[in-house]
């Protein structure tokens, strides 16, 4: 299912045991974004028909990114069905935990999961992430405070760190 948004037309794909991709894309990419979805829905193990709820699901997820990127949502409640290497899935579940409007660097999260010396490994992890936005890997900065990398472009991440500081919260909420 998709639906547009203030930064481009956004594509979520939904298993039985909820999202499982978010796809985020400038407007002009539109057609790309809309091929995807049949290859992300073939490899998909399990994904459910509209008739069996995986269109609510993706109607609530598409809902609350939407009240996310208008400034009027700050945690997201649609069920995750995340799926990668233990070690992604482990990554992505310390993302989950950085609170709105502050960040981490990449070394935070690798001690935070247990594995001081992974930095580069999380590094690698926010870049698999298949639920950008709701999975909050643009929360993840550099250990010398420099944005680091962001798969949806460095022009992305500053507009939802933007977002995010800019909507009651100051700027610098960060543990490094």
């Amino acid at each position: 299912m998709a639906g547009h948004s203030p930064v481009g037309e956004i594509a979520v794909l939904c298993s039985d045991r909820g999202l499982r991709e978010v796809t985020v894309r400038p407007q002009r990419a539109t057609a790309r974004v809309r091929s995807r979805l049949v290859p992300a829905a073939a490899k998909a193990r399990s994904v459910q028909p509209p008739a069996n709820g995986g269109a609510a699901l993706a109607r609530q997820a598409l809902s609350e990114i939407g009240e996310y990127l208008a400034g009027r949502r700050r945690q997201f409640t649609v069920p995750l069905d995340l799926e990668g290497t233990p070690f992604q899935v482990k990554v992505w579940k310390a993302l989950l935990e950085i609170p709105y409007g502050e960040t981490r660097s990449y070394g935070a999260i690798a001690r935070r999961i247990g594995r001081p010396q992974a930095a580069r490994a999380v590094g690698s992890a926010n870049r698999s992430n298949p639920i950008p936005l709701i999975v909050p890997c643009h929360r993840v900065i550099a250990g010398d405070g420099s944005l680091g990398g962001y798969a949806g472009g460095l022009g992305m991440k500053t507009r939802l760190l933007r977002l995010e500081q800019g909507n009651g919260n100051r700027p610098g909420n960060s543990r490094q």
